[in-house]
């Protein structure tokens, strides 16, 4: 049976987000502390004791719970309060106006993830409301930085507080978005996600003056060998559980070259070539896929030189490379070190050094909780067929994960606009969510908390 939709709460939690993505919370620097207090504010007038808990002056995070009345399994509903910066000469409208028009909610963090913010505070607030009373705690979280990696923010709760938002089950970012293929939506259950590891490399020289270039060991040079060796390296492919059974589920639903794919994705210049082709026609999902498959490394930061006729003996490069579960980061430096080294790279003269390294995290996806999940879609959505997946970013999953938390990214969206849009929207230009999303969202996290709650 079709479920309903909580059509009456529309105004409300597009109203919601449109406050939420006017509090400016860019980070650097975040000050999420506004945030966390707004939401403490709206909360309480229903009665929710909220805590605004701060890391460091600004970096405020707000918790609030309602508490189980049995010893049953407890969960968590997390999003972040940060976003990224956002050119205004970019955008058609003011990033941060939180603007309301054409059916969507626009601004930075709009999707990424005031959006889930806001759906996960207005089933709170309906929860409340209603007098429901759970069998286990139900704890919501939205959290300061994580788009800087989370030591201000889930990491450092972990660390200091992890009682405070330690569940048996998570439900954060990361997934939920649907995949619409012959008229269904596919959804997306994010239950894994690859390492984020950040290593700069230092390449030395000798300095000289910029007239006698012959002279001197240019470092800029080297460096520019370095970053194009890694930028264009493609790793062997390699298939994690959650990736092939992702792939698998798409291709019963889509056409030959998906079929071919879960049949030779064991092959990476098959598997390549078939990306090739699927790139013709749905560049966005092939790339999306390719990454997927296998270890990336994308120079992205490039400093050197300290005058412009001195030839510099220093060029650093920071690489963003995210590896698949099962790696370390000693495996990839080993990788990186070998690719460089087939590439004739001196490696005597480059310094290797992680400024940050988490690596990959997995929840199973053969429990109670993602049969829910399944469950509850399907009211919705009578022919959907749901899928695990990996991220290829990172999300603050990973810290909750180390407590033993069973962690999906579920932020449920019907995909509105062309796919290859829909994946740009998120950290892209005139970010923006349909309220018919929202009150989509909203009625699906309702209904699987309730169902959660009452098992």
């Amino acid at each position: 049976m079709t479920a309903k939709l909580l059509e009456d709460i529309q105004d409300e939690v597009a109203q919601l987000l449109s406050e939420l993505i006017k509090i400016d919370t860019t980070n650097p620097p975040g000050n999420e502390t506004a945030a966390a207090k707004f939401l403490a504010e709206y909360l309480e007038k229903e009665g929710l004791k909220c805590e605004v808990i701060e890391s460091a002056p600004g970096r405020g995070s707000v918790i609030t719970r309602i508490k189980g009345e049995k010893k049953a399994p407890s969960l968590l509903l997390l999003s972040h309060l940060d976003v990224v910066p956002a050119n205004p000469e970019e955008w058609s409208v003011p990033p941060f106006s939180g603007m309301i028009k054409d059916g969507f909610v626009w601004g930075r963090g709009s999707l990424d993830c005031k959006s889930l913010v806001a759906m996960e505070a207005v089933v709170m607030k309906l929860l409340k409301e209603e007098g429901f009373k759970p069998k286990g705690d139900i704890i919501f979280a939205a959290t300061a930085d994580e788009e800087k990696g989370g030591r201000y923010g889930v990491e450092w709760l972990v660390e200091n507080h992890p009682d405070k938002i330690r569940a048996d089950y998570v439900i954060n970012e990361g997934g939920g978005f649907s995949i619409p293929i012959n008229n269904r939506h596919i959804f997306t259950v994010q239950t894994a996600e690859k390492g984020v590891m950040w290593l700069k490399i230092k390449a030395k020289g000798r300095p000289g003056h910029g007239s006698i270039p012959g002279a001197a060991d240019n470092a800029v040079l080297r460096m520019a060998k370095v970053a194009e060796t890694l930028g264009t390296y493609r790793s062997k492919i390699r298939v994690v559980p959650t990736v092939k059974e992702m792939i698998e589920g798409l291709a019963k639903e889509r056409g030959t070259i998906w079929q071919m794919l879960s049949r030779l994705v064991t092959s990476s210049k098959l598997a390549d070539k078939i990306l090739d082709r699927m790139a013709k026609t749905d560049p966005a999902m092939a790339e999306f896929l390719r990454a997927m498959l296998r270890n990336t490394i994308a120079p992205t930061i490039i400093r050197g030189g300290v005058k412009e006729n001195i030839i510099p003996s220093e060029c650093e490069a920071v690489f963003d490379c995210r590896v698949l579960p099962g790696e370390t980061k000693d495996s990839l430096l080993r990788e990186i070190k070998n690719v460089l080294s087939n590439a004739k790279v001196d490696l005597r003269k480059l310094e290797f050094e992680f400024i940050q390294a988490d690596e990959p995290s997995e929840s199973p996806a053969d429990t109670p909780f993602y049969s829910l999940i399944k469950k509850v879609i399907r009211k919705f959505e009578p022919n959907a067929h749901i899928v695990p997946f990996m991220m290829t970013g990172g999300t603050d999953s990973r810290f909750l994960r180390r407590l033993g938390c069973v962690c999906y990214g579920f932020a449920p969206m019907k995909t509105d606009m062309p796919l290859n849009e829909f994946l740009r929207m998120a950290h892209g230009i005139d970010e923006r969510v349909s309220i018919d999303n929202l009150v989509f969202g909203t009625s699906v996290l309702y209904e699987i908390v309730r169902e959660f709650a009452q098992q």
